[in-house]
């Protein structure tokens, strides 16, 4: 298929993502607000320490596995059957090892088992978290509608579920287990649209030599994304063990903020990686142009939208979470310009896969995890969760910025992303051209 023929069917697919994402968030959101208000601070804060310690496994799980699979079914050089059955059979096989890995972890870092229990619950989401090949499949054939038809439905029933505990008055444990049936109704939700729109499971074949080739190819991915999620999710986990729970309630609800804003540069990475493998095929100079402009609007978009969220910042949290969650103002206040700090790294991350360079990685990211942990160790104890939200932004910058200039394969990264920042502003009106071919 040709670029100009497949512009159609990429903006719907922008479409449906869009689509998607707000409704998922906007829905996780609302949600998350009556959570957030019936439980305190206090709980609320373990149930997000929990989530964000079973993440942090979650990652060695993955693998690396997604954008490499999405990478190999864009080139369309392999029966899509065997991709998707070796792919996810290596989560599965990682997941079951990632639990008991994040259980005994859990066991031998803290003496309160019931925090350790309820670890032990979500970690299931590591398992269930194996369909999400079908997810990848359908984003490398440009055709989100699917699979966002699955996602909506899961939050649907999701807000309805929890409602149900609300109404109730449940105990934490219940919303715990709620959060990790979301895993399965997605899973279900994923299994139902491929077998309608393109076949049936069983079909799927592992294969070991190509497992190999897959955990070769993802390997230094699986490294990367590990130091990524160290440094955007240990902070959480930091706050629970070096301040308490009520403090990780605070932060999270800034997190929340932040989570919305993010997904502008994540989604529309995820939409353009299949375009910018089909423009390299065809033409290194087109490729570049594009990239570059990719990164300009993604990048600005967030500065703008950072800056109106970080105004806003006072009316956001007391107007949602409420007058008992007014520390989270003066971090969400800090946070919101997050979002311009992970489309600065998540757009260089995205022309890494294109070009397959990713095997040097390791080396930017590892350089973020180092910032971000050293940096919370020496300061969080002594100025708390402030501290934290700058930090997340210095790992980001770091990682994401820094490193890029650091690595002589990268440098040409650190000069695009010097342009985004300067000049980057100038494309901001020009989303539409971002997938039309270039002028003869």
């Amino acid at each position: 298929m040709s670029i100009s023929k497949t512009k159609e069917l990429i903006l719907k697919n922008l479409f449906w993502s869009l689509l998607g994402k707000t409704i998922n968030l906007i829905g996780g959101l609302f949600v998350g607000i009556l959570v957030a208000r019936y439980l305190g601070p206090e709980q609320y804060g373990l149930m997000n320490y929990v989530i964000s310690y079973v993440f942090l496994f979650q990652t060695f799980a993955l693998f690396g596995l997604d954008a490499i699979e999405i990478r190999e079914e864009s080139k369309q050089q392999i029966p899509y059957q065997l991709i998707i059955g070796t792919a996810f059979w290596l989560k599965l096989f990682l997941g079951i090892i990632c639990i008991l890995l994040s259980i005994i972890t859990s066991l031998l870092m803290t003496d309160e088992i019931y925090t350790t229990a309820l670890i032990a619950i979500y970690s299931l989401t590591i398992v269930f978290n194996s369909f999400n090949v079908i997810r990848n499949y359908f984003m490398s054939i440009v055709q989100n509608e699917f699979v966002v038809k699955a996602e909506i439905t899961r939050t649907v029933i999701s807000i309805g579920i929890k409602c149900l505990l609300l109404i109730f008055s449940t105990h934490l444990s219940w919303f715990v287990i709620a959060a990790m049936f979301d895993f399965v109704l997605l899973a279900v939700g994923y299994y139902i649209a491929y077998r309608t729109k393109i076949g049936r499971v069983s079909d799927w074949s592992f294969n070991m030599q190509y497992a190999k080739f897959l955990m070769k190819e993802s390997f230094p991915l699986m490294l990367t994304n590990a130091a990524v999620i160290i440094y955007q999710r240990i902070d959480q986990v930091m706050i629970g063990q070096l301040i308490d729970s009520k403090a990780v309630g605070y932060y999270s609800v800034a997190s929340r903020f932040v989570e919305v804003l993010i997904f502008i540069p994540i989604m529309l990475a995820q939409t353009i990686t299949p375009i910018l493998v089909r423009f390299r095929k065809e033409s290194e100079s087109t490729y570049r142009m594009k990239a570059q402009q990719f990164m300009n609007i993604s990048l600005w978009m967030s500065i703008l939208i950072s800056v109106f969220v970080s105004v806003m910042s006072y009316w956001l949290v007391t107007l949602t979470f409420g007058e008992i969650y007014m520390p989270a103002v003066a971090v969400l206040q800090i946070m919101a310009f997050k979002a311009a700090s992970v489309a600065l790294s998540n757009t260089a991350g995205t022309m890494l896969v294109a070009e397959q360079l990713q095997r040097y990685a390791i080396f930017r990211d590892a350089f973020g995890c180092i910032v971000c942990i050293g940096l919370n160790f020496y300061f969080l104890p002594k100025y708390g969760i402030i501290a934290a939200a700058y930090i997340a932004i210095a790992s980001n910058v770091a990682a994401g910025y820094i490193a890029d200039a650091l690595i002589p394969a990268y440098r040409h990264l650190f000069v695009c992303q010097t342009k985004a920042l300067y000049l980057g502003w100038r494309d901001l009106l020009s989303v539409k051209t971002l997938f039309n071919p270039p002028a003869a």
